[in-house]
Parts: structure tokens; C-alpha cells; sequence
């Protein structure tokens, strides 16, 4: 039997236990929380946050590795055009049957240096086909243009290059190039050449980074394009200064679109608007490209929209298009990585690894062919400047003159587009008849229709940008002249009275097609105005109102062309 005392030491040794007990459960409860949080914390570090994933493919502004591959890419969709329009119309118009072949160009400037084929050819005219046989010049033509077409493709699709590769394109293309804003396209293929690396086609190559200097040869060359055509109107054609050159523009430019016929009939006060907004855009904002990165941004975007709305509105050939290049070099990484996906892999992530690399120093030293290529880069910025002398006399000048190069290889080069306005539209039309008497008043003449060109009333403009027909642009420029300042006018009438069908690819429509041959060909001169949106003309489905003004060129035929064809070492068009 226990003792009170016994029973009263029993009862605290079981309160003291219990209370160690719940101690002990309790910091097993707590460490077993303590342990749950933890796993959680392990688990909640181990998932990826969101804002971290996503300044994980924030590109940071100041590179140009994208900006690289935009601009590339760009390159080579402008070649690509040029080489296309190349092979299919160069035989037509510079081949052995051509209208102005090339072959006698070679031969004449053969004979101007001396009669060698030597320096002096090349730098007066610098092309591969002085290499190449002239026997079948078609041959050669064609093997350029196709030479340039896969190399360009490859680039385009690809996003990739090396300066071999962008140097054969600029050596090709020259090989085609004779005259007019083309040689833009000289200059924007050379500046490509400094973009890439000289061997690899790795998309991103590390050892060699995007060159500042380069992406301002490009800026440069936005700046000298966008000043040039400025300076040229205020000083050239007085509705420049007046405000109404737009109330012309649209309706007399060298191949209008469907666009051009409802942007002529804007009201007044919008023309003036367009001019005023021209020349802010020409003359005022590419001084922008110096004001820092935002402005110079603000130009690359103003410049792009402007082109955009020129190609809206007219088929000028690729010279828009090639025009917004240079304008996408204002931009950096930072603002042109929405053009790239962020997947695991792609190059927007390797982009930012570069970058924060860059940022925590880890970027390994130069190597021996970096410091070489810094070099090179330094060199074709004092290339450039030097070059650049007679392009910006020239644009202080008060004799400023457009479209012209002051050196042989067309590196730097002086723009400019519509000096002037014409006021009117004139078109030449070519017309064909069996009749056996060319002056019969019942002589029937049916009209030969170009591609493009206005030509039958009720056709509508049609819209080809960045293709360029150019033999249609051609036209436009005789129309204003006479046919003896382009005696090719005369060689197409006589391969019309031949049903030549080298010529006649080029056209839209034959009237004697699957007839006999037209015995006489004419040229007659009409001047064309857009019908009024509304107006009777317009119920009647006619997009032109044409007036006649006369005769361009007499009726011709076989028998009377002989001498002067003979004369011009042009083959006979009966003689194939």
C-alpha cells in the first residue's frame, strides 16, 4: 500500500513524463512542418518563376546580332527579285536578240579602251561577261541570273551568310547592272558583304560580333538616300515648293496601280498634306539617325511607313522595298526581337546568353581574326568617308545632280527620285495593219498591249511591285522624248512586222497572233488623264480618257526598215 508521499511522487513522475512526451511530439510535429515547408520552398525553387522565364528571353538593347540577321535576310529577298526579273526578261531586251544587246555595248567599250580587255575595260564597265564567250551571250546572261537566284534563295530562307557568298551576289549583280537606281542596290549588297563572318554560315557566330561601324555604313546610306531625294525636289520642279506636285504625281508616275487612280482623286488639301509630310520625312527626319537610339528608332520607323505607302500607291519597281533595308538598321536587338520566337534553342535565347555573358565579363579575348576583322571594319569606314566627299558636295551643290556614282564600282553613290513632275501623260502605242496602203482611210490598226503600261482605256492598272517589267518603264521615258533618242522604239516595230516572239513575250497581247504578219507598224502618241470616279466614262468600265496628238513614229514596214537596221548591226527581223 503506498504512502501519500509515494502516491504524490508517482503523480509528478507521470505529469513530467507526459509533459516530455507532448514536448517531444510537439518538435517532432515542428520539425516534420519545418520539413514540409522546406520540401515546399525546394519545390517552389525548383519550378521556374514566370518573370524569370521571362527576362530570360528579354533582349537588352545595344547589340545587333538579330538586327544582323533581319537585315541579311532583307539583302537577299531584294536579290532575289532583281536576279528573277533578270532571267526573265534580260534575253528579251540584252541578249544575242535583243533589243539593245549587250554584246555590242562590250564591243563599243572594247573599242573605246583600246581595243583590250585589260584594267580599263573593267573599271569602265565592270561585269564578268567580258570573261565569258560572247557567241551565246543568252547562255551567259541566264547562268548569272540563275547563279544569283540560288545563292540568294539560300540566304533568304536560311538567315545565314558569310562574306564569300554576299561578295558573289554583289559580283553577279554587277555583272547585270547597266544604269539607274540599281546602283542602289550596288551599294546596299556591298555594305552586306561587311555584315557576316568570312567563312562560317552559323547563324549566330560568336567570334564574330555584328560591327557598329557597320550598321552606320547602313544608317549612312538611309540618310544620303532620304536627303537626296529631298534636296533634289526643293531644288528642281517648282511644284515642289508649291505644294502641288501630288496633284500630278499619281497619275503620271511610269506605271500606276489601282491605288493611283483613287489617290490622284484626294481632295486638294490631302495633296498638299502628302507633299508637306514628303519633305518633313526627306529633309527633317533623317537628321533624326544621330539623335540618340529613341530618334534614331523614330526615323527607322517613319521611313518604313513612308516606303509602305509609296508601295501602296505605285509600282516603282523594288526601289521601295530595297529602300526600307537600310531604315531597319536603326533598330537594335531589343526592338526587333518580336520578330523571333523564344523557344528553348532558337536564337533569341543564345542572344540573351551572349548578352549576359557580356554583362558578367565572362566574354573570352579577342582572338587574332577578330582583331583583323576590326581592322577590315575600320577600313571600310575611312572607304566610306572618303567615298562620301563628292556624294555630300554634291548634296550641298546647288547643281545637284541624282542618281550618279564618282567611283567605277557604284560603292557610295548620289539618290534621288521625281526632280520633276510631268503634267501630263503621254503614251506611245504601237498599231499594226494587213492593209496593203498604209494612208487608206479604211485601213484597219489594231493595238499591241503591253503588260503593264496604259495602253486600252478600259484596262485596269495592274499591280506588280517588287517585280519590275521593264520594258514598260521604258516606254514611259520615250514617250516624253522622241523616237529618235531611242532608236530600240524602232527595233520593236520591226520585230512586231516579224511576229517576233522574243519581243512579243514581253507584251500582254499580239493582235495578229495566229494571223499572218502585220504589214505596216506605227507609233502614235496620246496623251492620258484618269477618268473621273462617277463620271460616264467610269459607268462605261474605263479606267483612262486619252486624247490623240499625233504620229510618234511613221508607218513601217520589212522592206524600208532593211538599211536601218543594217546600219545599227541589228539582225533583220526576217532573216531568224
Amino acid at each position: 500500500m503506498e504512502t501519500g508521499g509515494e502516491a504524490a511522487a508517482n503523480v509528478g513522475s507521470a505529469l513530467r513524463k507526459r509533459r516530455t512526451g507532448s514536448s517531444e511530439l510537439t518538435r517532432e510535429s515542428a520539425e516534420a512542418k519545418s520539413d514540409r515547408n522546406g520540401d515546399e520552398k525546394q519545390e517552389a525553387s525548383d519550378k521556374p518563376d514566370k518573370s524569370e522565364k521571362k527576362s530570360a528571353v528579354a533582349v537588352r538593347s545595344g547589340s545587333f546580332w538579330l538586327t544582323r540577321i533581319v537585315l541579311l535576310r532583307s539583302v537577299a529577298f531584294i536579290y532575289f527579285v532583281a536576279f528573277f526579273v533578270a532571267y526573265s526578261q534580260n534575253k528579251q531586251l540584252i541578249g544575242d536578240r535583243g533589243l539593245m544587246p549587250c554584246k555590242e555595248y562590250l564591243r563599243s567599250v572594247k573599242r573605246y579602251v583600246g581595243g583590250k580587255i585589260g584594267s580599263a575595260a573593267l573599271a569602265y564597265t565592270p561585269t564578268l561577261l567580258w570573261f565569258l564567250d560572247w557567241d551565246d551571250m543568252d547562255t551567259n546572261l541566264d547562268g548569272i541570273a540563275l547563279a544569283g537566284l540560288v545563292l540568294s534563295g539560300f540566304v533568304l530562307l536560311a538567315g545565314r551568310a558569310n562574306t564569300v557568298i554576299m561578295f558573289l551576289l554583289w559580283v553577279l549583280y554587277h555583272s547585270l547592272v547597266s544604269v539607274g537606281w540599281e546602283s542602289q542596290l550596288l551599294e546596299t549588297g556591298f555594305l552586306a558583304i561587311f555584315l557576316c563572318p568570312l567563312w562560317s554560315l552559323t547563324q549566330l557566330p560568336e567570334g564574330c560580333p555584328p560591327s557598329r561601324i557597320s550598321i552606320w555604313t547602313f544608317r549612312w546610306l538611309i540618310v544620303r538616300i532620304m536627303l537626296g531625294a529631298g534636296l533634289i525636289k526643293i531644288r528642281g520642279d517648282r511644284c515642289w515648293r508649291d505644294l502641288t506636285c501630288m496633284d500630278y504625281h499619281y497619275e503620271t508616275q511610269p506605271v500606276p496601280n489601282p491605288m493611283s487612280y483613287y489617290m490622284h482623286h484626294s481632295p486638294w488639301w490631302f495633296h498638299r498634306f502628302e507633299t508637306l509630310t514628303n519633305h518633313f520625312i526627306e529633309l527633317i527626319v533623317p537628321f533624326f539617325t544621330f539623335l540618340g537610339r529613341r530618334m534614331c528608332m523614330v526615323n527607322g520607323i517613319l521611313q518604313i511607313l513612308f516606303q509602305v505607302a509609296l508601295i501602296i500607291s505605285g509600282n516603282l519597281s523594288f526601289l521601295n522595298w530595297l529602300t526600307i533595308v537600310p531604315s531597319l538598321a536603326c533598330f537594335d536587338d531589343a526592338a526587333l526581337g518580336f520578330l523571333f520566337t523564344s523557344g528553348h534553342g532558337g536564337v533569341k535565347r543564345t542572344v540573351c546568353r551572349i548578352q549576359q555573358e557580356e554583362a558578367a565579363g565572362q566574354t573570352p579575348p579577342p582572338t587574332r581574326g577578330m582583331l583583323i576583322r576590326r581592322v577590315v571594319n575600320v577600313s571600310l569606314a575611312i572607304l566610306i568617308g572618303y567615298l562620301s566627299i563628292p556624294v555630300v558636295l554634291n548634296l550641298l551643290s546647288s547643281r545637284q545632280v541624282m542618281n550618279t556614282s564618282f567611283d567605277p564600282l557604284r560603292i557610295v553613290n548620289t539618290y534621288g527620285a521625281f526632280g520633276s513632275i510631268t503634267k501630263e501623260r503621254t503614251e506611245v502605242v504601237f498599231q499594226g495593219t494587213s492593209s496593203a496602203d498604209p494612208q487608206d482611210p479604211a485601213a484597219l490598226w489594231e493595238e499591241y498591249q503591253f503588260v503593264c503600261k496604259p495602253g486600252g482605256v478600259t484596262r485596269r492598272p495592274c499591280l506588280i511591285s517588287p517585280y519590275h517589267y521593264r520594258l514598260d518603264w521604258l516606254m514611259w521615258f520615250a514617250a516624253f522624248q522622241t523616237y529618235e533618242q531611242n532608236e530600240w522604239v524602232i527595233h520593236i516595230a520591226g520585230r512586231l512586222l516579224a511576229n517576233d516572239s522574243t519581243v512579243l513575250s514581253l507584251l500582254a497581247y499580239n493582235p495578229f497572233e495566229g494571223r499572218p504578219n502585220p504589214r505596216w507598224v506605227r507609233g502614235e502618241h496620246f496623251k492620258y488623264r484618269f477618268s473621273t470616279p462617277g463620271s460616264a466614262s467610269a459607268a462605261q468600265g474605263k479606267w483612262w480618257i486619252r486624247k490623240r496628238l499625233g504620229p510618234y513614229f511613221p508607218p513601217l514596214d520589212l522592206v524600208g526598215l532593211r538599211k536601218y537596221f543594217s546600219s545599227r548591226n541589228w539582225p533583220h527581223p526576217d532573216l531568224h
